[in-house]
């Protein structure tokens, strides 16, 4: 599906509740289902343990749109790494952004309001 606004593409792209956080945390080199997934919960009071279908869902959407990259090893007990693609990687900078704005930002609306920002 061709879009004509590339806001819609981008939000369609990254669209879902963890593809920026998966995005971020394999910055710093492959990961397995399971270092993802801990990664994911790291830093996240309160959060509830995220369901196997979903982190799967996530990652098959990340692959599917050629930002990450899925390994097989094709051995038993199955071994599977997941990396950023080239793609994937020139937008590290842009998470980066959003990031750096968050830490500015909602920061300032806690103080300003005393409200957290989820």
């Amino acid at each position: 599906m061709k879009h004509s606004c590339p806001v819609t593409a981008f939000q369609k792209l990254i669209n879902g509740k963890y593809k920026l956080r998966i995005m971020w945390d394999l910055q710093d080199g492959p990961r397995r289902y399971s270092q993802i997934r801990s990664g994911l919960l790291r830093g996240a009071d309160g959060t509830a343990e995220i369901a196997p279908r979903v982190l799967s869902r996530e990652l098959k959407a990340l692959t599917q749109s050629g930002l990450i990259d899925r390994k097989d090893f094709g051995v038993v007990p199955p071994k599977v790494e997941y990396r950023l693609t080239r793609k994937g990687k020139s937008f590290v900078p842009v998470i980066a952004a959003i990031r750096d704005w968050g830490s500015r930002h909602l920061a300032a609306d806690v103080e300003e309001y005393g409200v957290a920002a989820e």
